[in-house]
């Protein structure tokens, strides 16, 4: 079973199965149910309709809206709640489609669950280990940093070993409609909306003062949820004539007292010297030292920075080799050996390089 989005790199999952004589059925998931307004789930699932016609396999579609919303959308707005910033792909892998696609798949006599993340998979005495996929650009195991040996033990990444290019290479020669169809961006459940006016729908707004690190007050904000550590744009501040002329970036939240704290520069106040994690999940089954070197990633397509992971009774604390900007609650920390994800987890708290008091 072969999770089509009605994108290309699906698509091509698709094809490269089905060439190697696997019987392959398409599904489309639909995650997002929303009453009145466009619904570009639809466009993609005519697309579905054309990448299976083309390719002469049996599809359909299935909702897991309901799961969707209790599993990660509830987290999403709670993360947003409080102040953080989540990364609700990571959980849309581990909660919708390695759990609830992946038990739907299994229930209906699929052998594995294929998708068209750029992820590959190898197997020893030790079990599985997810691997980097080969396009550094397109790499996306950051999002499956969250899944277990079990879920990946039924799963294959057909296109893991190439380039995107070989990919919209292989759709044209196979004649596939969505060879140059634009790759999906952003949150799925948002797409092309302001996402600020699409989270005021859901939580209410509570503006506040905006200050810079030494208390003044510079501005006001529309909720501290709209904005995240580093952030610059979109403050409304940029045209201030006082201060140093430097581009103003968030550097802080102080949710007692609903405070967005600013500063002008990229000074110390916007790094961090190491993380916590509460919950640390390791795919690897490889016993680790009580504290180890490896590699991590702070959010996606960050290159690879150095650190030491110590862990902790449920999580851990990661300590970096060289201090890091905008490090921030509510994404994930990705930890890396070389081309193998360990796993990771949400971060916490960071230890900045100079405390904020205001």
């Amino acid at each position: 079973m072969v999770g089509l989005s009605g994108g290309v790199d699906s698509a091509v999952a698709a094809l490269l199965l089905k060439q190697q004589g696997f019987d392959v059925v398409g599904v489309f998931m639909r995650n997002w149910e929303e009453e009145g307004g466009p619904c570009p789930a639809e466009a993609d699932y005519e697309d579905v309709r054309r990448i299976s016609d083309t390719l002469d396999i049996p599809y359909y579609s299935v909702s897991f809206a309901e799961e969707y919303r209790q599993r990660v959308f509830s987290y999403f707005l709670e993360e947003y709640a409080a102040g953080r910033t989540p990364n609700p792909d990571v959980l849309c892998n581990t909660e919708i489609k390695f759990k609830a696609f992946l038990d739907f798949a299994m229930k209906s006599g699929a052998a594995c669950l294929a998708t068209g993340h750029y992820a590959r998979l190898r197997r020893d005495e030790s079990g599985l280990h997810l691997l980097k996929g080969l396009d550094p650009g397109k790499d996306q195991s950051y999002f499956l940093a969250g899944l277990s040996q079990d879920q990946l033990d039924k799963a294959m990444f057909p296109i893991g070993d190439l380039q995107k290019a070989q990919v919209r290479s292989l759709a044209l020669q196979s004649g596939i409609p969505v060879a140059q169809k634009k790759d999906s961006t952003g949150i799925c459940f948002i797409g092309e909306r302001n996402f600020k006016q699409f989270l005021m729908t859901f939580l209410p707004a509570c503006p506040g003062d905006m200050v810079d690190e030494k208390g003044k007050v510079i501005g006001r904000h529309d909720g501290l949820m709209y904005y995240t550590l580093g952030q610059r744009r979109g403050l409304g501040i940029g045209g201030r004539s006082d201060g140093t002329g430097e581009s103003w970036f968030v550097i802080g939240k102080d949710l007692k007292r609903n405070l967005l704290i600013v500063q002008q520069g990229e000074h110390e106040e916007l790094y961090s010297r190491s993380l916590t994690m509460n919950r640390l999940h390791l795919i690897t089954r490889k016993k680790l030292p009580s504290a180890f070197t490896c590699q991590a990633k702070f959010r996606y397509r960050q290159p690879d920075q150095n650190v030491v992971v110590e862990p902790t009774e449920n999580g851990a604390v990661v300590r970096f080799a060289k201090e890091q900007r905008a490090v921030t609650p509510g994404q994930w920390c990705v930890l890396y050996q070389a081309e193998e994800c360990l796993g990771g987890g949400p971060i916490d708290t960071v230890e900045p390089v100079k405390e904020i008091s205001l």
